[in-house]
């Protein structure tokens, strides 16, 4: 199985050199926020802000600074 010029055993070793230096602990966690910044990136490049759905309420007053 060829993806590109990386084979299955160049895979396994990424991987492998990815858990030591990592640890097995932190993978989820380093997922996660991957995953989240991933979504972050989309979301900006497409336009869609929450702001812009929400918009602030009228009924607080402004902070004076």
């Amino acid at each position: 199985m060829r993806l590109g010029p990386l084979g299955l055993p160049e895979l396994l070793i990424i991987v492998l050199l990815i858990v030591i230096i990592f640890g097995a602990r932190r993978l989820p966690e380093l997922g996660k926020s991957l995953g989240e910044g991933i979504k972050n990136f989309k979301s900006s490049i497409s336009g869609k802000d929450k702001d812009k759905d929400n918009p602030p309420d009228k009924s607080q007053p402004s902070p004076k600074g």
